[in-house]
């Protein structure tokens, strides 16, 4: 399992107001019916909050799927 795999499925169920959303490392928007442009946002800010990280435009440009978004965040912690 992700090292920050169950921290970052807390960020995940806040966000969509959903405590049953479990991701995988391919999860992607159309797996989330609520993920929309505005939510990809909140999500994006919730989850610089709770890793006390920052993400930038281009840093999200790179984000394909949960997994790219799983490894950013090792990165950025682990750096």
């Amino acid at each position: 399992m992700e090292k920050y795999h169950e921290q970052l499925t807390q960020v995940f169920r806040k966000v969509f107001e959903d405590n049953t959303i479990e991701i995988a490392r391919s999860t992607t928007a159309t797996d989330i019916d609520q993920w929309d442009s505005i939510t990809h946002l909140e999500l994006i800010t919730a989850t610089e909050e709770a890793f006390n990280i920052e993400i930038t435009g281009f840093d999200v440009m790179g984000l394909k799927n949960v997994g790219d978004l799983l490894d950013l965040i090792t990165r950025k912690l682990e750096a």
